[in-house]
């Protein structure tokens, strides 16, 4: 296997994933986050999605012994069209992923605090070029984020990493 990115390391970290949590992850490409997240898990579990039936794909192959175990289920779906039937989140989480500041995401934000559970949190990710862009992608994020009535705060993981965390 490759070595893991630097970015989903930091991510997993930053997530402080705890034994029993319940986590979704939007936009999970090939399932390394999903790796990652199900060594820490106990009774906790992990939905990922992606748009890309090829992503999904190799998810799945990645993280078969999680899928076998019941920590990890992955689903075709992209976030608009995502139908979980009440379930709730205690984490959720994107890591780079384009929709929250391309445009207005007010529907797919409203979906994602329909899903998260009491004291539950949102984690957006983002590896951009440059610190620059990172601290421009910050302050985008908040603000969109601020403006759909959701409590952001920054985590920085070096000049490129960062978090917006809102709950």
């Amino acid at each position: 296997m490759p070595a893991v990115p630097q970015r989903l390391s930091w991510a997993v970290e930053t997530l402080a994933v705890m034994p029993g949590d319940r986590l979704l992850e939007i936009g999970c490409g090939p399932g390394v986050a999903v790796s990652l997240v199900c060594d820490l898990l106990t009774t906790g579990t992990i939905t990922a999605v992606d748009r890309s039936a090829t992503a999904v794909e190799r998810a799945g192959a990645r993280n078969a012994r999680h899928l076998e175990s019941g920590r990890a289920r992955i689903l075709r779906a992209s976030l608009e069209e995502l139908r979980l039937d009440g379930e709730r989140f205690d984490k959720i989480f994107a890591v780079n992923v384009n929709l929250f500041w391309t445009r207005d995401p007010a529907r797919e934000l409203a979906l994602i605090s329909s899903l998260l559970a009491y004291g539950g949190e949102l984690s957006l990710f983002y590896e951009p070029p440059s610190a620059e862009r990172a601290s421009a992608l910050a302050a985008d994020l908040t603000r969109t984020l601020s403006s759909h009535g959701l409590t952001p705060t920054v985590v920085r993981g070096g000049e490129r990493l960062v978090c917006v965390r809102a709950s």
